[in-house]
């Protein structure tokens, strides 16, 4: 698994483009796992800062209670219809911060008052990263695995 940072390090032209679709809109579309092991997709705010992807979700929500129970989670953008941008996805594993002054230090970037103890953080742990668009007659995506060169498929 890998940091945002080890991310953009490795792919340094695909990281931000990914980073760009997660925020161009409010809220982007995590997936979880139900306790029965079916999938859960929800809304969240994605953040990102001391070079790692956060998800900050209110403490006693379904997809915190899913993410404590298994921390492995997908990540969409919003989906942008005409895919001009791209169709960004991340997937890991998510770990759950309980440090009083990195929670601290997270609460201090957001644009409101929040007080620390109102939310369940996570720090993001990548597996994989990609961004599909259209070109013409063909979807590219682009991909990325910790420990290896993004590679690009192009399908007709």
């Amino acid at each position: 698994m890998a940091t945002w940072n080890d991310f953009a390090a490795e792919a340094p032209a695909l990281a931000p483009a990914v980073q760009a679709r997660l925020l161009a809109s409010r809220h982007s579309i995590l997936g979880t796992l139900r306790a029965d092991g079916a999938p859960r997709l929800t809304g969240l705010e994605v953040h990102f800062g001391e070079g790692d992807l956060w998800l900050a979700m209110m403490p006693d929500s379904r997809k915190a209670d899913d993410l404590r129970r298994d921390p492995r989670f997908s990540l969409h953008s919003a989906p942008d219809v005409e895919l001009i941008d791209g169709d960004a996805k991340v997937s890991g594993s998510a770990e759950l911060v309980t440090d009083h002054d990195t929670i601290t230090r997270f609460v201090d970037r957001l644009p409101m008052d929040l007080p620390p103890s109102g939310m369940a953080l996570f720090r993001a742990d990548l597996t994989d990263a990609s961004l599909a668009r259209v070109d013409g007659d063909f979807m590219v995506i682009d991909a990325w695995r910790p420990g290896h060169a993004p590679w690009q498929v192009r399908r007709r």
